[in-house]
């Protein structure tokens, strides 16, 4: 199955299954949100038929504003009055700056039409403080990025499953007029472990940490 169609497949298949779920206290939740996420310097190392293998450090700019958006879609189904279980799409970004593209020789290192996570996450909110429902939860799934790199000996660019992938998550959401809307405000946190190929025939590497700062609004029904 090509990398491309495999997310929106695998995110259907997930939605179904957690819509089926829990008993007659269940709940659903859906949440759209936009925010400002960074990534942390990481490491870089692969090989390429041009230059051989190489390895450096890279410093990863978001550009969360810029087309395309970053943003997530997250379906939770609350099992319980505390604990819940979710299945998210984060759409989070990743460009290598001048620098690390001159140092390294590179044209184009990035991953900007998603370093697309896709994730089952266990959720858990805390009795609520006044009108203030805070909230937590940690998740692991897939990194599926659209991979875009560009060397001496060519350029790749297309949808790759690359490696595993975690998230974290704390936050607090508080109600609009009544208890089916709400806006939100939360932390996320991602790690994910990328192996991509290149179609000169070389591989590339990178193992990249995301911090975001997330607002959005969730529909419970």
């Amino acid at each position: 199955m090509r990398p491309d169609t495999l997310l929106p497949r695998l995110a259907a298949l997930a939605c179904a299954t957690l819509l089926s779920a829990g008993g007659a206290w269940a709940e659903t939740e859906l949440s759209l949100y936009g925010g400002m996420q960074l990534a942390a310097p990481s490491g870089v190392s692969g090989s390429d038929p041009a230059s051989g293998t190489f390895a450096f450090g890279a410093e990863w700019s978001g550009k969360s504003f810029e087309m395309p958006p970053y943003w997530g879609l997250r379906l939770t189904r609350w099992t319980g009055p505390r604990w819940g279980v979710a299945v998210e799409v984060n759409h989070a970004k990743v460009y290598a700056n001048e620098g690390t593209l001159a140092a390294a020789g590179f044209s184009r290192l990035e991953f900007t039409d998603g370093l697309n996570l896709l994730t089952a996450n266990a959720m858990h909110r805390f009795p609520a403080a006044g009108r203030l429902q805070p909230y937590v939860g940690a998740g692991l799934g897939l990194s599926v990025p659209h991979v875009e790199v560009t060397t001496a000996a060519g350029a790749t660019f297309g949808y790759q499953v690359t490696g595993p992938a975690v998230v974290w998550i704390a936050g607090a959401s508080l109600p609009l007029r009544n208890e089916r809307l709400r806006v939100f405000a939360e932390y996320k946190g991602s790690r994910s472990w990328n192996k991509a190929d290149l179609d000169s025939g070389g591989t590339l590497e990178a193992d990249i940490t995301t911090h975001a700062l997330n607002l959005g609004l969730s529909l419970r029904f």
